[in-house]
């Protein structure tokens, strides 16, 4: 057993099983033993690679479409340049590099990293030099802001819920045969247990999942871009209103089980684009039609940047390209969502929602 896991099952002795939520907090954020407390889990030499360590083409495509809706809301200034979960800061660099160009905002833009892992925010004060970091959204100022959140809203824990015979129950982690970690099912105390669309009727056997954090989140940055202008993207693996079990651990690159090695390896599950929207729209902004990643960076222009990159000898642009765009590589696991302020056009690449442009 890992250390981490040691301590969990010690909890699971004296206290009973543990939510999965609960499990995956410890799993991540253990201040000795968590994931991301104790290392750099990006690209080859960790356990994944996510787009912006791909190429810098990502960075840039994020950080001029973001330079697009500072225009068309005016150019405030100053204004709250965000990212949430920022990684080795190798996004927002790549985003400060595009922004350089438009006359006026990297001297306007209030750089805000939240990051909660006190080793990574080393790794990005390495990246970036001396930025502001925040411990979660709720303390970003009350200004325009200009956001982005990656792969950020997958690795939140989450609730597990299943239909069986009796009813719904909730999955646990819980101790099986010779004392190693397993998975359980506890009953489940009322209909107040969950938001009504995850205990609605289903057919027995499945399975939904609720993110207790992300609807909060969500509102918050919604209810400052509402009140103060700004955009959020929100970029991440999922689809909308979803169902099944997509709790997953990754390490070394590949998929395991997510008991197996408690604290070294990144668990996540598939985002619910739907409660994001509706959270953001409840709390006053316009919400965008949920893209592919790959649409989306098309429509951006970045099959033109990577011809460029090309011609002028970056000999891994095309393959880049390739691999953030493709339908069979991130181009269609990947979605976008996009949430701003009322009186702003809709920004590029997206389209509203179709009941969201009706009052807009």
């Amino acid at each position: 057993m890992t250390p981490l896991a040691r301590i969990i099952a010690a909890r699971i002795r004296l206290s009973g099983p543990m939510r999965l939520d609960d499990y995956m907090r410890l799993c991540l954020l253990h201040p000795e033993h968590g994931y991301y407390a104790t290392r750099d889990p990006f690209g080859a030499g960790g356990d994944f690679t996510t787009a912006p360590e791909i190429s810098q083409m990502f960075g840039e495509m994020v950080g001029l479409a973001l330079a697009q809706a500072w225009l068309d809301q005016g150019s405030p200034a100053p204004f709250t340049l965000a990212e949430l979960g920022p990684g080795r800061g190798t996004l927002m660099a790549d985003i400060l590099r595009a922004i350089r160009g438009v006359p006026g905002m990297r001297e306007a833009a209030q750089v805000v990293l939240v990051e909660a892992s006190p080793h990574l925010r080393r790794v990005q004060r390495e990246t970036l030099g001396d930025i502001s970091h925040l411990d979660d959204a709720a303390q970003l100022p009350q200004a325009p802001l200009f956001l982005v959140a990656n792969e950020f809203f997958d690795a939140l824990p989450i609730r597990q819920f299943r239909m069986g015979g009796q009813g719904w129950a909730e999955r646990v982690v819980t101790l099986g045969p010779e004392e190693g970690l397993a998975l359980g099912l506890a009953a489940v105390d009322g209909q107040g247990a969950a938001p009504e669309p995850i205990l609605r009727p289903a057919p027995q056997g499945v399975i939904r999942e609720f993110c207790p954090e992300a609807g909060p989140i969500v509102s918050a940055l919604a209810g400052r871009i509402a009140a103060h202008g700004g955009c959020a993207l929100v970029i991440d693996y999922g689809g909308w209103d979803g169902q099944g079990d997509t709790f997953q651990a990754l390490r070394r690159h590949r998929p395991e089980d997510p008991l197996a090695h408690p604290g070294e390896a990144d668990l996540t599950a598939h985002v619910d684009f739907a409660p994001l929207a509706r959270a953001a729209r409840a709390a006053g902004a316009r919400v965008s039609c949920m893209a592919t990643q790959g649409e989306w960076l098309l429509r951006l222009g970045i099959a033109q940047r990577a011809q460029r990159l090309a011609a002028a000898g970056d000999g891994g642009a095309m393959a880049a390209l390739h691999r953030l765009t493709a339908p069979g590589e991130m181009g269609h696991l990947f979605k976008v969502l996009a949430f701003w302020a009322r009186h702003a056009p809709v920004p590029a690449g997206f389209e509203p929602l179709d009941d969201d442009a009706d009052d807009a």
